[in-house]
């Protein structure tokens, strides 16, 4: 950041600089705009929007030429001491195009193709923010990317952005987030992962808010005559139209169009040799009178029309002026459209004033039809600043703070709390809060970072109802509490119960919340209990969390295992699960990743299969900072039957939309959610189920040797198998060997020298297979595949365990996981046999 503190943004496809005014009114600086039209890169310059005359690029951004001129700005405020442009805002032209149809218009793909372009600066640029704003059906839309495929621009920015920015893109209606008009948009937010882990895209988003009808905007303007232009203000006026057109408008109540009159000459019309020829009625907003107490429509860029959609005043025959125009989409009234003040426009004479407005009114209104409401961006631009300006800790100084207030238990996070000497924010409050819990004995809550809260939100259920129920039955500090927050606050009354069995963590979660005033719609119900044995009177609309994930001893499990329906369980995190499934229509909850796959979860799966899952997020082994333990989130629809289920994986930055009971199908032994097509190819070449497994888990270092003795085995550890299974290889220092007589008594001896069996390393995705050699025993490492019936496998069905082919199979049928990669009682299922190959 410069040595001033100055913020910084680029903005690309800026028109008149209408809606990125609003990072200007938020004290950011331009280092570069770039705008293809003069007239209206000039309006910028009006307004003083860049430091340097440099900065205003009116070029074609496809050049390089335009790019360089942008990227010597970039370097020029480097040298200022600007390390890195704070935000890139692009509103790029988007022409609509299926990505199912190949064969669009070439200039259709070159239009959307600039979207690409933004996309490309901003990977080169790296700015810590990016917005994109563009219509509704934005993310949806083809494009040329940048590999020379048809893809949606979503997928583009995804791939193209999302290994760098955490992502969100929302559809808003603009007359609720700051504009006081309708207008349905999509914004996209990147936040810099450097970021991501403690700001997240939608809280950066504007705040929702009702909407103000007509009346309560421009209800106090002056009335204007036939073809006035106010004394007081030179941009409240409006272009005269035909005397013959008035009538057409001039009996119309509010709401009505032009077309119902019953007289045909007072419905819009031409006379063609002496005879009447209606107007088509193509579009039923046309030549409609609005309503003073409904949203100002949508501004397009033709508002200087009786014929053009939504533009008729709700009282007076005329379109609405430039300052209401200005006031509807809240463009400042300090904003220039012509380099003079509005004293000196006042005060020219009438003449002069009609004559400079009919020069200009078109292309300030186009303008206007075409922007970014002001405000919206205006809010963007605010909590970015505060965001930066408050710069969150990292994880450096958040251990420092746990350590220099020596925040070792819950009383002293408490006094910590209520003094917060150091004044920190809400989020880095959260944060030491969640750290020193974590530190306590038996805890098994992990603090949920933004980055992943994120990707949570963007699959959370819509309700189509004015007040819901949501329960959080595991609340710790309220880290999920900010994300439900802005996800329903469209909603008139949203009920929350958050409950935790620890009531320090209720008392620390009430002072963070006291740090911020909750919104309007939201009430939070504190509840100190153990959920699993709570009784909840009603049922909640949505359960979301982040259970404890923990073994318990089976005494102290009984008491949960007599309600729940899987017995043969003791994770606390499946306790919490099955009761959200009875108390909620809606399920959203963080499991461990071993939930797709192993036994002691059959059932639990069983019951999920039955219920609709709307979306399986896969996090990995990114889910938890420092904890290695790979982790999902589960979206259940508890009121529908099976469907499509979304299947996103962060570490693969990889979505599918997979049926439910395709990667549920009871043919395989778990659940299979990247389950495809080239899946299927290999499965069928296949015959599967042919091994039990055995892994040893006796063999520990104190009992082997480095050094062969006599009367010893050798050790097959996973590494001495070769790459492709063939033979046993010699490793200096890794080698080890057993003393026979000591393995006599171990369960692994029982296969020394069975030439029936076969070897294949454990935890790896580059499988393998060998006969069993004499003279050798194996450890934990490897595993010991032992044919259900006598079979002998054929060199080619070992060659083929090592092939690409296999082995990309293997990574769909372990679900590409990293930490339950055992060979076990089910994966052991995969290991398939090539249906005319089984035997030499």
């Amino acid at each position: 950041m410069l040595k001033d503190k100055t913020l910084t943004y680029i903005s690309l496809f800026s028109s008149a600089g209408v809606g990125c005014y609003g990072f200007k009114k938020a004290g950011f600086e331009c280092v570069a705009t770039n705008e293809i039209v003069e007239r209206r890169l000039k309006v910028q310059k009006f307004n003083n929007k860049c430091k340097f005359d440099s900065g205003y690029i009116c070029d074609d951004i496809t050049t390089d030429e335009a790019k360089n001129k942008i990227f010597n700005e970039v370097n020029k405020w480097k040298e200022l001491g600007n390390d890195r442009i704070d935000v890139l805002i692009a509103t790029p032209p988007c022409q609509g195009m299926s990505v199912a149809n190949h064969k669009k218009a070439k200039n259709e793909i070159v239009r959307n193709s600039l979207v690409v372009e933004s996309i490309e600066l901003t990977k080169k640029i790296k700015p810590r923010f990016f917005v994109f704003e563009n219509v509704s059906a934005f993310m949806k839309t083809g494009c040329t990317s940048l590999d020379g495929t048809v893809k949606s621009i979503g997928q583009v920015i995804n791939e193209e952005l999302g290994q760098e920015y955490t992502i969100v893109s929302k559809i808003l209606n603009f007359k609720n987030y700051g504009s006081k008009s309708s207008r349905t948009r999509t914004i996209v937010i990147g936040v810099n992962k450097e970021m991501a882990e403690y700001i997240s895209p939608i809280e950066l988003y504007p705040s929702y808010e009702e909407e103000e009808n007509l009346r309560a905007v421009i209800g106090d303007m002056p009335k204007l005559e036939w073809g006035e232009i106010c004394d007081t203000d030179f941009f409240h006026g409006f272009r005269t139209y035909p005397e013959e057109m008035r009538c057409w408008i001039h009996d119309l109540k509010e709401g009505e169009s032009a077309f119902d009159n019953t007289d045909e000459l007072k419905r819009p019309h031409k006379v063609i040799d002496g005879r009447v020829v209606p107007n088509a009625r193509k579009n039923g907003d046309k030549y409609t009178r609005q309503s003073w107490n409904k949203v100002a429509p949508c501004i397009h860029t033709r508002n200087d029309l009786l014929a053009s959609q939504n533009t008729i005043h709700p009282e007076e025959d005329r379109v609405f002026s430039i300052r209401e125009l200005m006031k509807l989409m809240t463009i400042p009234d300090d904003f220039k459209w012509i380099d003079a003040s509005i004293e000196e426009l006042n005060a020219l004479p009438e003449e002069k004033k009609i004559k400079l407005l009919k020069k200009e009114e078109i292309k300030i209104r186009q303008s206007i039809g075409e922007a970014v409401p002001t405000n919206v961006f205006f809010q963007i631009a605010e909590n970015i600043k505060c965001v930066i300006s408050q710069r969150h800790l990292d994880d450096f100084e958040i251990n420092k703070t746990i350590n220099k207030y020596k925040l070792e238990n819950q009383n002293e996070m408490l006094s910590f709390l209520r003094k917060n000497p150091l004044n920190l924010g809400q989020s880095s409050l959260a944060r030491i809060a969640e750290l020193t819990n974590s530190k306590r004995e038996n805890n098994s809550a992990y603090y949920t970072n933004k980055s992943i809260l994120n990707e949570i939100y963007k699959y959370l259920p819509d309700f189509d109802k004015k007040e819901i129920t949501i329960l959080e039955p595991s609340v710790g500090v309220g880290n999920f509490l900010p994300f439900i927050f802005k996800k329903y606050e469209n909603i008139t009354k949203v009920k929350i119960d958050v409950i935790d069995i620890d009531s320090s963590n209720l008392e620390i979660l009430q002072l963070l919340l006291s740090k911020k005033p909750l919104p309007e719609n939201i009430e939070i119900n504190f509840v100190q209990a153990d959920t699993l044995l709570y009784e909840f009177n009603n049922k909640y609309d949505l359960v979301i969390g982040n259970p404890p994930f923990s073994k318990l001893k089976s005494k102290d499990a009984k008491k949960y295992l007599n309600s729940n329906i899987n017995k043969k369980t003791t994770n606390t995190f499946e306790f919490f699960l099955e009761k959200a499934m009875k108390v909620s229509d809606y399920v959203v909850m963080i499991t461990p990743k071993f939930l797709l796959n192993t036994p002691e979860f059959k059932e639990t799966r069983d019951l999920l299969t039955a219920k609709k899952i709307d979306c399986i997020l896969d996090f990995g082994e990114k889910g938890f900072k420092g904890v290695l333990i790979e982790t999902i989130c589960l979206f259940i629809d508890m009121r529908s039957k099976p469907g499509n289920t979304i299947v996103e994986s962060l570490p693969l930055n990889k979505v599918m939309i997979q049926q439910q009971k395709y990667i549920t199908d009871k043919l395989f032994p778990y659940w299979l959610i990247y389950r495809n097509k080239f899946f299927d190819e290999v499965a069928s070449k296949l015959e599967f189920n042919h091994f039990t497994v055995f892994r040893d888990r006796q063999i520990t270092n104190s009992k082997t040797r480095k050094v062969r003795e006599k009367n010893s085995l050798r050790v097959i550890k996973s590494r001495n198998i070769n790459d492709d299974g063939k033979k046993i290889i010699d490793i200096p220092g890794y080698d080890a060997y057993i003393e026979e007589k000591v393995a006599k008594d171990l369960n692994a001896y029982k296969y020394v020298g069975d030439r029936n069996i076969y070897l294949t390393p454990n935890m790896t995705y580059k499988p393998r297979v060998m006969r069993n050699l004499d003279n050798v025993i194996v450890n934990g490492s490897v595993a010991i595949l032992i044919p259900k019936e006598k079979i002998k496998l054929s060199a080619k069905q070992l060659e083929y365990f090592s092939s690409d082919e296999y082995r990309s199979f293997y990574k769909i049928a372990r679900n590409y996981q990293t930490r339950s990669l055992n060979v076990d009682a089910t994966s052991v299922f995969f290991y398939g046999i090539l249906k005319e190959n089984c035997n030499e």
